[in-house]
This record gives structure tokens, C-alpha cells and sequence, in this order.
């Protein structure tokens, strides 16, 4: 027996990825009283990774998921003033093009790729790790905290909240990548 689930409004993100579920999000809460509960329904199986880690980051409660028929409602419920946290972006970035000169000169860097694995298939950067964001506290151990890391996504907020992740491990040599792969001009290849 399922019961419905009471909102006190409901946010339409089908058919937007990375990273407007969060934009759109963010400004939907901005809207809202302590307390009250928002669903965002979007179809971006990324958001399910973005939208836990923005709450998590801002101090708002992530409450559940729920999918159906290829939509992801997510539940979450507005924190009260002395709850929230100030959102921060990760201080340490390069760009596309610096990511790509320290590839061609052959410097040893490894590109971490957090987006989802579809987006990765069809185009990632030749020699990148796969770790979607989603999954990549269950990958950290697989990771040298000592080499250097280029973290990569489509636009630069999930690699953002990645990089955020590595350093609270003790990953001291990372940079997000900016704007990502939405703007890339380097090589790619393609697992298809």
C-alpha cells in the first residue's frame, strides 16, 4: 500500500540535466518557508547525485526518491535559518584549455570524469576514469590521495561537488574543471 506524499509544492525539471534540476531547485527553496517540503521531479538520472549533494552542502534535508516510469521525485525539505549553510564552490579550478596543455605536454594528471555513466560512453576525454558522482564515495578507496586529479563533468557542478568530496578525504592536488565537457575542444573518444 503506497500513500501519497504531502508537498507543499512541486517543481517540474523533466527533460533539463545538468545543471538546472539544482539552479531551478535552489531558487524554488528561496521561495519557500521553513519546513516546507519541495518535490522535483526531473528526468536526469544525474540529479539524483546533485540533488542529495547540494542538500547535504546547504543544510537542507534530502528526504527521499522516488522513481517512476523514468521520472525522479525528490523530496526535500526546507532547513530553517540556523540549518542552512552558506554554499561554497571549490576554490581550486583550471580550464578547459589549461587541462588540455598540461595533457599535451604530457604532465602527469589524471582526469576523473564524475558524470553518469551514458554521458561518459558517448564522449569522455581519452585515458579519463569514469566515477560518476553518485558513485564516487564507493570509488574513493580506489584513488591515490597523493596524484593530482582534473575533475571533470558537463558544466562544472558536479566535478565541483566531487572535488568538494576528494578534499574533505585528504585528496590535496584537485582541480575542477571549468566549464567541462559541455565546451570541450580537446580529444574525445567513445565507448559505443
Amino acid at each position: 500500500m503506497s500513500r501519497e506524499i504531502q508537498t507543499d509544492r512541486v517543481l517540474e525539471c523533466e527533460r533539463l540535466s545538468c545543471p538546472m534540476p539544482v539552479v531551478k531547485t535552489k531558487k524554488a527553496m528561496e521561495e519557500m518557508k521553513p519546513g516546507e517540503v519541495l518535490e522535483v521531479r526531473a528526468t536526469d538520472k544525474g540529479s539524483v547525485a546533485d540533488l542529495q549533494s547540494w542538500a547535504k552542502r546547504t543544510g537542507h534535508q534530502y528526504i527521499g526518491l522516488i522513481e517512476e516510469n523514468g521520472v525522479f521525485r525528490h523530496f526535500l525539505r526546507k532547513a530553517s535559518n540556523n540549518e542552512t549553510k552558506a554554499e561554497v564552490k571549490f576554490p581550486h579550478t583550471m580550464s578547459n584549455e589549461e587541462l588540455n596543455q598540461k595533457m599535451a605536454s604530457g604532465e602527469s594528471i589524471i582526469v576523473l570524469d564524475v558524470r553518469e555513466p551514458a554521458e561518459y560512453v558517448f564522449g569522455h576525454i581519452p585515458g579519463a576514469i569514469s566515477a560518476p558522482l553518485g558513485q564516487l564515495e564507493e570509488k574513493i578507496s580506489q584513488l591515490d590521495p597523493g596524484k593530482a586529479y582534473a575533475v571533470i563533468c558537463r558544466t562544472g557542478n558536479r566535478s565541483d561537488m566531487a572535488c568538494q568530496i576528494l578534499a574533505e578525504r585528504g585528496f590535496a592536488k584537485v582541480k575542477n574543471v571549468v566549464p567541462g565537457m559541455s565546451q570541450w575542444q580537446g580529444a574525445t573518444e567513445s565507448d559505443e
